[in-house]
Parts: C-alpha cells; sequence; structure tokens
C-alpha cells in the first residue's frame, strides 16, 4: 500500500472491539500512524500511565515543565518499544525530518526537540506523550481487520487530544453512529 493509497489507515483510528482477545487493547484507541504493505504502526491514545506525568519525563531529561505540561498525563502507547516516547502533535511543531506527518493537521515526533518545546514556550498547541506503540508486520493488522478486531474510524481532533481519556472509546465508537453497548463481543462476515 502506498502512501497515497486509498487502502491505507495511515490517519485513520481503530478502535477495540469488545471482543478484542489480546487484554492489552481492551477498548484501546489507536492513532494509525503508518500503514503500507510492509508494516503498520500506531499509538494508543486514551490508555494514560498511571504512575507517569509529563512532567517527570521531562525531568528525567534534565527540563522543566512549564505549567502547561505540570499535570498532563503520559499515554501507554502500546507494547512495542515501551521504553521509547512518541509525541504526536498538531502541525505547529517540526524537527525537520525527525518529524512525520500522520495525517493533515497531525504529526509524530520522536526526538528530544519536541519534548524541549513542551517544557518551553514553543510547545505545540495540541500534543499528547505517549510511551511505546503497536505495531503489525504484513499482513497481521489485515488479517486482525478481516476477524473483527477492529473497527475503523475517521480522525477527530476532539478525540485524539482531548485530555479526558476515559471515555474516548465510547466517543469514537459514537462517531459511527451506534451505542457502544449495542456491541456483540462476537462478531462475523457475511
Amino acid at each position: 500500500m502506498s502512501e497515497n493509497s486509498d487502502d491505507t489507515l495511515t490517519g485513520k483510528l481503530l478502535v477495540a472491539m469488545p471482543g478484542m482477545s489480546d487484554p492489552r487493547f481492551d477498548k484501546s484507541v489507536i492513532m494509525m500512524c503508518a500503514h503500507d504493505a510492509d508494516h503498520a504502526m500506531g499509538v494508543v491514545i486514551n490508555k494514560p500511565k498511571d504512575d507517569l506525568t509529563l512532567s517527570e519525563v521531562l525531568g528525567h531529561l534534565g527540563l522543566k515543565a512549564g505549567d502547561q505540561a505540570a499535570t498532563r498525563a503520559v499515554l501507554d502507547g502500546g507494547p512495542v518499544r515501551p521504553d521509547r516516547g512518541y509525541v504526536l502533535h498538531s502541525e505547529d511543531f517540526t524537527a525537520g525530518e525527525a518529524t512525520q506527518s500522520v495525517t493533515p493537521g497531525v504529526r509524530l515526533t520522536s526526538t528530544r526537540d519536541v519534548l524541549e518545546a513542551v517544557a518551553g514556550d514553543h510547545a505545540p498547541a495540541n500534543f499528547v506523550l505517549v510511551l511505546g506503540c503497536a505495531g503489525w508486520s504484513a499482513g497481521q493488522l489485515e488479517d486482525e481487520l478481516k476477524h473483527n478486531a477492529w473497527l475503523v474510524v475517521d480522525y477527530n481532533d476532539a478525540i485524539v487530544f482531548d485530555a479526558e481519556h476515559d471515555d474516548k472509546w465510547d466517543r469514537a465508537i459514537r462517531t459511527l453512529g451506534f451505542d457502544p453497548s449495542q456491541l456483540s463481543e462476537a462478531g462475523g462476515n457475511a
């Protein structure tokens, strides 16, 4: 799948179905950052790490957190490379080639530059810091989609960048026009 293909999930949200067999992704909402024939990568945007704030992460890097970062949550982005930080942010920040465009209005940066901007006066208007990511090898995500593990939802700025993480799963499903309580844990294909 090329980056311009209509088949790419880059820039979409994956929403876990109620019967998700992997407990690490139970009620997860994932922002898809890359998807092609060889791999897929995204970050979970609704699972705060209970024991970590952005202020603490910045402190570990020798950066002083400003007011905007003091109480902001750090999210558990997924089980792949859990020690690696990724900042999903609005397009008003770039670190050159280290910044990847995800969808119009959204970029991903995983270098110290973006954290320095967050600590200083140049923070992107919208951002979330996640540790780790979700990754799939060639064909793996497509297989999960065939087995109804995920719903695909169009990008929604309010869901991605909202600091209220507890109801993002419900809100993402509601964008499809139905109540999450009406979803079955078992799915099939006609």
